[in-house]
């Protein structure tokens, strides 16, 4: 399983998991796609205490990224990066698995497997 963060998004994650109550090593960021979005599925980011049985788990610098089954095929590849600017910050996800992507960048379709998208509210 091959996902990437950039430098700055690791130490965003890494930042914020290690000032959370209760910080103990073994905890991680799960990254996941979840059904939902304008175009079918959407990231979904979360702290988690450990993994579970069935979870893959990539380390990246000094953090555990866990990811499930279901969201693995479509999350391989990936990308996440940080950008921080007058006009937006947030994380950014470059996505090969992507057939098309919302504007907004949190949505994503891949291909014919995609759930039916919800509009943008």
């Amino acid at each position: 399983m091959t996902i990437t963060l950039t430098e700055i998004a690791e130490l965003r994650l890494r930042t914020f998991l290690r000032g959370t109550p209760n910080y103990t090593p073994s905890r991680g960021i799960r990254l996941a796609v979840k059904d939902g979005g304008c175009n079918g599925y959407e990231y979904d980011i979360k702290i988690s205490d450990a993994p579970k049985a069935d979870d893959q788990v990539v380390e990246s610098g000094q953090l555990k990224v866990f990811i499930d089954p279901k969201s693995a095929p479509l999350l391989e590849g990936i990308v996440v990066d940080y950008v921080d600017s007058l006009l937006e910050s947030g994380f950014k996800f470059s996505n090969p698995n992507a057939t098309d992507t919302c504007s907004c960048g949190k949505s994503f379709q891949a291909g014919e497997c995609s759930p039916t998208g919800v509009p943008c509210s």
